[in-house]
């Protein structure tokens, strides 16, 4: 599985999901502008020392992203999202992707793969932290093949 965070603005969340990453052999991809700096200490922090063992990239735009990872299965994970995050069959290989913390996932992207949005209950319209998110739809998309 590859998890894609578009414009990340708190480096303890991508730390957390870094470790993340780690824990369950995803993949990481960062979409620039990030909001820190990939020496900030916060980040680190959080990521321990998970950071030599992670498997990530750096892209500088969501077309750089396209253009070189060519991703078959996408899915786009959002507040408002058209299906329930349980109801998806995440093939090996998906890639997953998170908005930032305070603006989500750009919306010509977002009509680019309206048929792709997934999405997680909540009872209240603030949404739920983003290391949090994201460690909920990997863990389903995991057991979806038998953690393997």
């Amino acid at each position: 599985m590859n998890v894609v965070l578009f414009q990340p603005e708190i480096p303890e969340n991508t730390g957390n999901i870094a470790r993340l990453c780690v824990i369950t052999g995803c993949r990481l991809h960062l979409i620039r502008p990030l909001g820190f700096f990939l020496d900030n200490k916060r980040l680190k922090r959080a990521g321990l020392d998970y950071w030599e063992h992670l498997e990530y990239k750096i892209h500088d735009s969501w077309g750089d992203f396209i253009s070189t990872e060519n991703p078959q299965n996408i899915f786009l994970v959002e507040t408002d999202g058209t299906h329930l995050y349980t109801d998806v069959q995440y093939p090996k290989g998906s890639f997953l992707v998170f908005g930032s913390e305070s603006k989500g996932i750009d919306k010509d992207i977002l009509a680019q793969y309206s048929q792709s949005h997934v999405t997680l209950p909540m009872k209240n319209p603030r949404s739920l932290n983003l290391s949090n998110t994201v460690a909920i739809v990997i863990y389903e998309a995991w057991r979806q093949h038998g953690f393997s």
